[in-house]
């Protein structure tokens, strides 16, 4: 799943609040050309997203790359921390048009890249240019909703982002095993860019008239070069990380050791202050976002190289197995935007958590034969629904806490905590599966005699731990 179903993005002052004519909605007269662009962006991506996690485990193992293929996603996570701090100075100087126009070309020439790549390596760097495009994109449709769109609409075209996940969902995984076993699993990536063409054609210019410029009151500026160094420097220390966590041998204590020394400074930099030991109020809301994101992330990175190879299924039938995801995140979404709920945020986020965790810790039951595969599937809808209460309430909390000129800033960092902890946690369970044996599967019809089921075993039961703390940091979230 991507961060992109917020109920609200930015926060904009009451003198610069766009207004509407009463009773017009999203698809209104003033709204619709708007709406249906930016809604057909976050299509596109999710519709990535679910396609490119069925097609993985074909391309990891025709790129003879089963041992790299957390870097495969992580990848993608590592250069996506740079664009989003790039894209919160670049929106709140000068407007989020020319960071989105750049984003959706880097993430168009990335899946260009990784389709046409001849080794692992090609590939990944390919995922690395994509990253950097969504990195861009996330942060820009944030403050673009700010900007465009009055208090009462913003709910409703959240929804909308929300609801662009459940078909995807439904349709990707079928889609793109369809195509991986007929046509090939580089189809499912370079088939997309061409269909950027027209939502961009769609939004910009409304986008330009809307939401250009800096925003009101706000005096454009240079870049912060310091920031942009702190975002440089966490790129490259969880690049070095995660190298090292695919090498496990003692020069590998090298990178580690400058990866960590680069990475740890630039955090506490670009992070609100006290995010770390979950200080109440802002700090612990954006630290809930990365524990969330990362924990199911990286437990979900794995679902289908799981089924394929120690269950035997096809692309498709492992790929279909997260599909009722997509509805019952939309739902979890649905539930936490109404008013009627407000008062138990807190512990709907609470419960979401550790519907989360059971959802991870359930999914490798699927190891024993006994268990039968569907499982997955079930466990998976109610993570899923777990993850819609929490990543949607974690944005209205943002929200309630971030003063207008810091819209693109706060966006960023909420960003870059899921970002940085999907690497951190993808690394993590990428060394724990390589390190017992689950990069040596070449084959889907010999599977079951590669990998060592303890392999997976060793990344969903810490990811489901990791969660188990997110559902303690929900009681930190609101100031005394």
């Amino acid at each position: 799943m991507s961060a992109l179903e917020p109920r609200d993005a930015a926060v904009a002052d009451a003198s610069a609040v766009p207004t509407a004519p009463d009773g017009e909605g999203v698809l209104g007269r003033s709204y619709r050309a708007l709406s249906i662009g930016i809604v057909s962006v976050v299509l596109l991506i999710a519709f990535e997203a679910t396609a490119v996690g069925t097609a993985m485990p074909v391309a990891a193992r025709e790129l003879d790359g089963v041992s790299l293929y957390a870097f495969a996603f992580s990848g993608y996570f590592t250069t996506s921390l740079f664009g989003m701090v790039l894209a919160g100075q670049w929106s709140d100087r000068g407007g989020p048009l020319g960071s989105l126009t750049a984003g959706i070309a880097a993430f168009a020439a990335g899946l260009l890249l990784s389709g046409t790549a001849g080794t692992m390596w090609l590939f990944i760097l390919g995922r690395a240019v994509q990253g950097l495009g969504g990195g861009l994109v996330i942060v820009a449709l944030y403050v673009v909703v700010g900007r465009a769109y009055p208090g009462r609409l913003r709910p409703a075209i959240m929804a909308a982002f929300a609801a662009c996940w459940v078909i995807p969902s439904i349709v990707g995984p079928l889609a793109a095993g369809a195509v991986t076993e007929h046509l090939g699993w580089r189809w499912v990536f370079v088939g997309i860019p061409v269909l950027v063409v027209f939502p961009l054609a769609l939004a910009l210019p409304q986008i330009r008239r809307r939401a250009g410029g800096p925003a009101d009151g706000v005096v454009a500026a240079p870049f912060d070069t310091h920031r942009i160094r702190l975002a440089l420097g966490i790129s490259l220390g969880a690049a070095l990380l995660q190298y090292a966590a695919q090498d496990l041998r003692g020069v590998s204590l090298v990178p580690a050791v400058a990866g960590a020394a680069l990475l740890v400074p630039a955090a506490l930099g670009l992070l609100p202050r006290g995010t770390y030991r979950a200080a109440r109020g802002l700090p612990s809301v954006v630290l809930l976002r990365g524990v969330a994101a990362g924990s199911f992330v990286a437990a979900e990175s794995f679902v289908p190289l799981m089924l394929v190879t120690q269950r035997g299924l096809s692309p498709t039938l492992a790929g279909f197995s997260l599909a009722a995801g997509g509805g019952t995140w939309a739902l979890g979404s649905f539930v936490q935007a109404r008013a009627r709920v407000e008062p138990y945020r807190d512990r709907l986020m609470t419960l979401g958590m550790v519907l989360v965790a059971a959802a991870i810790a359930a999914a490798p039951s699927v190891l024993i034969d006994a268990v039968p595969v569907w499982a997955v599937a079930v466990a998976w809808a109610f993570g899923c629904f777990g993850m819609g209460l929490v990543i949607s309430s974690s944005s209205v909390l943002l929200l309630h806490l971030s003063a207008p000129e810091e819209a693109g800033a706060n966006s960023a960092a909420l960003q870059i905590s899921d970002g940085l902890s999907n690497v951190l946690l993808l690394s993590a369970g990428g060394a724990a599966f390589a390190a017992l044996g689950g990069g040596t599967v070449t084959d889907a019809a010999t599977a079951a005699s590669g990998s060592h089921p303890a392999a997976f075993a060793a990344v969903f039961l810490p990811m489901a731990a990791v969660a188990l703390v997110g559902a303690w940091v929900t009681t930190r979230l609101r100031e005394r």
